[in-house]
């Protein structure tokens, strides 16, 4: 069996990083045999064949052309993607399954972890994560009033983006974001003084009566804001605080409020609901912050924009860690889990990125709009492996 190997080494940026952060990594106490830790993560692409890959519905296939069609408005003038997509606008959806059968071969994703200074191999993984989100409605106030409070926010001016990839070539896709006080660049704010900032108010799209639904907007990064009037507004992510992405669901397990495997995006609104007191304490876990723009939408069925700058297919897109699967790459999917029950193989495109979406076996699955899609992407936390789809005769490297 034919075996490729593609490598992404994260040591040389993070070591960058942290000299940028003024930190040390160097520890004269540790033992030798120590220093040869497992940090640096790669991908390993193994060609395959659709034999091995469980049987998906004519639904799907159709789905999976529908999103691939989207994707290539954007990659389709690369000489890799120029043939197949060409074929994808001519090929009915009645022929999904044959085009990509036909067109594409799937390899394989294996994660492996190797040793930063030997390239030993400490691991290799054919499973990792795959996580659902999806496009809420939040009922909003225009203005501000007693009742609704909580800001959905764009931009502020005082936030300031330095991207250093022209200078250190290592830190591509790395942005550092601060704001100045007096002539010194410092972090900006992390969630909990956000919030409490009212010189923010001015940037507020519209106002909620509810923090936690806020909250859970900026984790799925787009939704749909209805005004008393029936005005809907979309919005879509447009940046953030700089601060990481924390998991609040992690302090209450450890806090003993809920079980690992109770955890979900309706467990946690129920305990917020049956704890009112406590909710900014939950909330400030996380202290990443995101904040919106309005997006103009001409076609009200479209999806909202993903990280590729196109709209989202339900059930056929996904978010990927860019830096192992580059944006437009089509993939099969499978995700499966006990608690509760979801198994599915789906066809499916790299359209967007997360905070949260990191690694070549770690995706998120666009469920689309509305409470149902909500439920099903608020109790998905499954085990998934993926095959890159790739246009027959290419390898991996033909997609960097």
């Amino acid at each position: 069996m034919h075996k490729l190997v593609f490598r992404f080494s994260f040591f040389s940026v993070v070591s960058a990083a942290l000299l940028l952060a003024g930190c040390s990594t160097t520890d004269k106490t540790k033992p030798e045999k120590e220093i040869d830790e497992p940090t640096s993560i790669e991908t390993r692409t193994t060609i395959d064949d659709y034999s091995s890959i469980n049987q998906i519905s004519q639904e799907d296939w159709q789905a999976g052309l529908k999103a691939f069609r989207v994707s290539c408005r954007s990659i389709g003038k690369k000489a890799i993607w120029k043939e197949v997509c060409a074929k994808a606008v001519s090929t009915p959806d009645s022929e999904a399954e044959d085009f990509f059968r036909s067109q594409f071969t799937p390899w394989k994703i294996t994660k492996i972890q190797l040793g930063k200074q030997t390239g030993t191999v400490y691991s290799e993984d054919e499973s990792g994560l795959m996580t659902g989100y999806y496009e809420p409605l939040l009922k909003i106030s225009k203005e501000k009033t007693s009742r609704h409070k909580i800001p959905i926010l764009s931009t502020p001016d005082d936030l300031i983006i330095v991207d250093l990839a022209s200078l250190y070539p290592s830190l591509k896709g790395m942005r550092l974001r601060g704001k100045l006080q007096g002539r010194k660049l410092i972090p900006y704010d992390d969630r909990s003084h956000i919030v409490q900032r009212r010189d923010l108010d001015k940037y507020a799209i519209g106002w909620s009566d509810d923090p936690v639904a806020v909250f859970f907007l900026q984790i799925q990064g787009s939704g749909r804001l209805e005004t008393s009037a029936g005005e809907t507004i979309r919005v879509g992510y447009d940046d953030q605080n700089g601060h990481p992405y924390k998991a609040v669901g992690s302090w209450l397990v450890q806090k003993g409020y809920l079980k690992r495997h109770e955890l979900s995006m309706q467990n946690i609104q129920k305990w917020a609901v049956e704890n009112p007191t406590r909710v900014n304490e939950l909330l400030d876990q996380n202290p990443s912050f995101v904040f919106f723009k309005e997006r103009v939408v001409t076609d009200p069925s479209e999806g909202p924009i993903g990280a590729q700058g196109l709209p989202l297919t339900p059930k056929a897109s996904v978010a990927v860690d860019r830096k192992f699967v580059p944006m437009g790459t089509p993939l099969i999917v499978h995700a499966s889990q006990d608690n509760p029950s979801l198994d599915f193989t789906r066809p499916v495109v790299a359209q967007d990125t997360g905070g949260a979406i990191k690694g070549p076996l770690r995706f998120d699955f666009f469920w689309g709009f509305g409470d149902e899609a909500g439920k099903n992407a608020g109790k998905q936390k499954s085990d998934v492996s993926a095959w890159i789809l790739l246009p027959k005769g290419a390898v991996p490297e033909d997609i960097r």
